[in-house]
């Protein structure tokens, strides 16, 4: 499967074509067939829109719900500026959830505190709730530990995405890295499986295909556009200063 828009609605396309309905994390019981779609923001909160808009267009079998789950203590993007904060609520205005992204190496001094860690989630998603103006009540893991795993963690008022029912009573599909554990039309069209969670990272996908390597180079080196539009709105004629053409605008 090529990592392209278009792509990405001929997977929704084959869901629908097998019967599959599409689920989150607090309907899936409802649904004969269910299938969860998730994505985690590792990087680049604007590239979810591209992936939220395709699912709101698609019409086959009605619209495809979603779950976008976002870091609240991301290096790349920030859910309390304006934009962030516009982003999150035009997604969620298309239907789709906003989830927390939960990153436990922000935290070292939890290690192993399984009590402090839910203590931290629930003080994240309250935070991230404000920032994007709805209840947030489901939770990703970002690079979680063995510990966390194998706790299969309760969060009063949340789902946790990684609990044992997600990854034992769903066939669980993930584009990791840009690359499928499995090919995934073939999964989605074995018959082996009632249920479905399936992980993308918006990250990757573009209008064309792109390699893996591109794919970084154009993030890389478009970061120095980025610090210079935001630099800019805080400087007062930066041009005068530096000139955007040296800021290996990409």
């Amino acid at each position: 499967m090529d990592f392209t828009f278009s792509c990405y609605e001929k997977l929704l396309q084959l869901l629908v074509q097998q019967g599959y309905q599409f689920a989150d994390y607090h309907s899936w019981e409802q649904m004969r067939r269910p299938v969860i779609l998730r994505h985690d923001i590792d990087y680049d909160l604007p590239k979810a829109l591209g992936i939220a808009e395709t699912e709101a267009a698609f019409g086959a079998g009605g619209q495809a719900r979603s779950t976008y789950f976002v870091l609240l203590s991301s290096d790349f993007y920030n859910v309390f500026s304006r934009k962030g904060r516009l982003l999150m609520r035009r997604i969620s205005s298309m239907g789709h959830e906003i989830g927390l992204h939960f990153d436990e190496m922000q935290y070292p001094d939890a290690a192993g505190d399984m009590d402090k860690i839910r203590r931290l989630i629930l003080k994240e998603a309250d935070a991230l709730s404000d920032a994007a103006g709805c209840p947030v009540t489901a939770v990703s893991m970002h690079r979680p530990s063995r510990a966390v795993l194998q706790a299969d963690l309760e969060i009063p008022g949340m789902v946790n995405s990684y609990s044992r029912t997600f990854f034992h009573d769903f066939k669980y599909l993930s584009d990791s890295r840009r690359r499928w554990r499995e090919p995934v039309e073939q999964a989605v069209c074995s018959g082996a499986y009632e249920k479905l969670h399936i992980l993308t990272h918006a990250f990757w996908y573009f209008d064309r295909e792109e390699t893996l390597h591109d794919t970084v180079e154009k993030f890389v080196n478009g970061a120095c556009s980025r610090c210079y539009q935001a630099f800019s709105e805080n400087f007062t004629d930066l041009a005068s200063v530096m000139g955007p053409e040296e800021a290996l605008m990409r």
